[in-house]
């Protein structure tokens, strides 16, 4: 992945260090991710967070690294499986990575059990929310189990012995089950038979007399085994949660898109196994039956000192009640220039007058993005709705309009990305229901994930027709707009108005553009843009008129784009940057990257939105878009960012990131060696870009709202 020369003079860099090629430059790629993750344990370890917000945040950290097992260890196995054992840039080896991840996750989920069992759980049944093993509960309280178990649970298990005839049961992904030894007392043979524990459609915790008291739903049925294997002994049991490889791989060759990724997804539940999660105190004799049934190794095996799977501790989160242990509620107010007395905004009037820059979750998104689309839709001199879908909710606004639009006569364009991970089924549904409708739907291509975030809206005004445009750094999606930070542009500039077309008719015809007014639109001019953008930033550097680089994103990943940032900084640019996640820039090296510093902030809100600044000859120039700098980004998907010209729109965009890069609440800043350090507020006076950012916004809103 190495830039050579050649290729760098193309878009004008001058010729790299011959250092930047050194492996000891970068991180890896899925090391960093591991220490993202960290920052999330981290603020599940934290005291000032409140209780219930602790536990959310250690039920994400399990579904992060359920997802990251699913998809990145899934990836570097089959790198193995294929032979493909070579270096990558940071010089490690998909063998050497591997063994790394082991390490360290399992010392992360030793603190993660560690935090879970001895600080959250006493802490909440301080406050009423009591976890309790059956022993521990009352004997009134157990005989109510057991009779709920007989009643409720016990119709909805199916124990699988293994035996002649009987082979080992199929274990589906993120399954959790009980693995028996099973004793015939008579013959005196014994066997293995799995209990799957059915928590998709049971409970995980079982409320237990009054108040929130609740037992684990394993423990409930390894108390009552002995209705499952009646006349038998229970010789061994324990817990155990398999994960398994659910990256789909659809062929560039597919014709029907759509059934392609069906078809993948059922064959999701039949990934090879890439981790099993054992109870810690889980004897030989049960953990080898189970490593020799599900084929796996010992470095496939990850032992848990505590409770499996605690995505389960969300079922807590959820209780209703106990507002002192959670944040402050957030409503998102209305943007001001979307306020109308009668409550329904004319969207698209405001539009007229200016560019709109909204930021979720500090403002609405129904009464933005939702209003701007609904009013399209009732517009009877709108034309067309061109609209992009990555991940939408089920009870998204968005889609409905659209089929809306497409019964009154318009001409409704949905591009719907079936592959978006983990969200594929949503998708197709939501495709299969537009079709129906008659709206026109694009499925993409099977190489190439469309993850640009744009709608269009086609108005005829006079003698001809305007642009109505939305970008967005985020998905159209109703919730996650409430929990991400993400920013949103709302503009009829005729140039982007034009590129946004031109970007649409891309993914619905047959075409490539060779290039846009305004807008950078990967795979094919992102990536040259920005090392564009950099080396004009070089070139305009000088003690007079320094030059200064700021981007915000989640991802830094791509080797091109790390080099060009360190020849910026070895030119003397200052570099910034705020980087959610995945970093495998070094910064503070001495003659290579002294002058980068990367902060991340993990925080109350999911840092989403994706910005990059070039400072040079005393101007910005500043993009905003979906787009981080990931070759996956870059090369094998549709992304969008554009410029904003306007300079409230920049300003407010800017000092957004500048908050964040002066954060000391939720804020880490990355070592040379690699280690995140986290921020410690100086004399007392902490800065919370999030918390900040909602008394601006609700500031604001109360300024511009009517008193009696």
């Amino acid at each position: 992945m190495s830039t050579d020369e050649a290729t760098v003079s193309e878009i004008g860099l001058p010729a790299p260090d011959t250092r930047l090629g050194d492996s000891t430059l970068y991180f890896n790629r899925e090391l960093s991710w591991l220490a993202f993750n960290e920052r999330v344990l981290a603020l599940a370890e934290d005291e000032s967070v409140p209780l219930l917000e602790r536990a959310k945040f250690a039920a994400i950290f399990s579904s992060n690294l359920d997802e990251y097992f699913m998809v990145r260890v899934a990836g570097l196995l089959d790198q193995i499986d294929a032979g493909l054992d070579r270096p990558g840039y940071a010089g490690l080896t998909p063998r050497q990575t591997l063994a790394a991840i082991r390490e360290r996750v399992l010392i992360l989920t030793k603190r993660q059990t560690d935090c879970v069992e001895n600080e959250l759980y006493p802490a909440l049944a301080d406050h009423g929310i009591r976890l309790a093993t059956v022993s521990e509960i009352s004997a009134d309280e157990r005989s109510a189990l057991r009779d709920r178990f007989r009643r409720v649970i016990f119709p909805a298990l199916t124990p699988l012995a293994v035996g002649p005839g009987q082979p080992f049961p199929y274990i589906s992904n993120l399954s959790l089950s009980l693995g028996v030894i099973v004793g015939d007392p008579v013959s005196g043979h014994s066997t293995f038979a799995r209990v799957k524990v059915p928590i998709e459609i049971l409970p995980r915790f079982v409320a237990v007399g009054e108040g929130h008291t609740f037992v684990p739903l394993e423990d409930v049925i390894a108390d009552n085994l002995d209705s499952l294997f009646q006349g038998m002994e229970i010789v061994d049991s324990a817990v155990f949660r398999v994960s398994r490889d659910a990256d789909l791989s659809v062929s560039d060759e597919a014709e029907d898109l759509m059934r392609a990724v069906e078809d993948e997804l059922r064959r999701r539940r039949f990934g090879e196994v890439v981790r099993v999660e054992v109870g810690a105190g889980m004897s030989d004799g049960l953990l080898a039956e189970l490593t020799a049934a599900l084929d796996v190794n010992q470095a496939g095996i990850y032992p848990i000192d505590g409770r499996l799977d605690l995505t389960g501790l969300w079922e807590l989160v959820k209780l209703p009640g106990h507002a002192k242990l959670r944040d402050e509620p957030w409503a998102a107010p209305v943007h001001p220039r979307f306020r109308a007395e009668d409550g329904r905004p004319d969207v698209m009037a405001a539009m007229r007058k200016g560019d709109i820059l909204v930021h979720h979750p500090y403002d609405s998104f129904t009464s933005s993005v939702g209003r701007f689309v609904e009013q399209a839709v009732a517009d009877p001199n709108v034309l067309a709705i061109k609209q992009t879908v990555y991940r939408t909710s089920d009870d998204s606004p968005l889609v409905p309009a659209l089929i809306r639009a497409a019964e009154q006569g318009k001409q409704a364009v949905c591009l719907v990305e079936l592959q978006a991970r983990f969200d594929e089924r949503t998708n197709i549904e939501w495709a299969k229901a537009l079709e129906q409708a008659g709206v026109h739907v694009v499925y993409g291509h099977p190489a190439l994930k469309t993850h640009a975030k744009c709608v269009l809206v086609v108005r005829r005004e006079g003698d001809g027709v305007r642009n109505y445009v939305h970008i967005g750094t985020g998905n159209y999606h109703s919730t996650t707009a409430r929990l991400y930070t993400d920013f949103g542009l709302f503009t009829t500039d005729p140039d982007l108005g034009q590129d946004v077309a031109e970007l649409f008719n891309y993914l619905t015809g047959f075409g490539r553009p060779s290039s846009y007014r305004k807008a950078l639109v990967a795979p094919t001019h992102l990536r040259d843009g920005i090392l564009e953008q950099i080396t004009a930033t070089i070139d305009a550097h000088s003690e007079q008129t320094p030059g200064r680089i700021v981007m915000k994103l989640n991802s830094l990943v791509d080797q091109r784009c790390i080099e060009a940032l360190y020849a910026a900084s070895q030119a003397g640019v200052m570099v910034d940057l705020n980087v959610r996640g995945i970093c495998c820039l070094r910064p503070r090296i001495p003659g290579i990257s002294e002058n980068i510093e990367v902060v991340s902030v993990v925080g109350r809100f999911l840092e989403h939105s994706r910005v990059y600044s070039f400072e040079r000859g005393g101007r910005k120039t500043v993009f905003m878009g979906s787009a981080d700098l990931m070759p996956r980004n870059l090369d094998t998907r549709v992304e969008l960012i554009v410029p904003l010209d306007q300079d409230d729109v920049r300003d407010e965009v800017l000092d957004a990131v500048e908050l964040c890069l002066a954060d000391t609440r939720n804020a880490w800043e990355l070592r040379a060696d690699g280690e995140w350090e986290r921020r410690i507020p100086v004399d007392g006076e902490v800065h919370d870009v999030q918390a900040e950012l909602m008394r601006r916004h609700a500031a604001r809103s109360a300024e511009l709202t009517p008193t009696d």
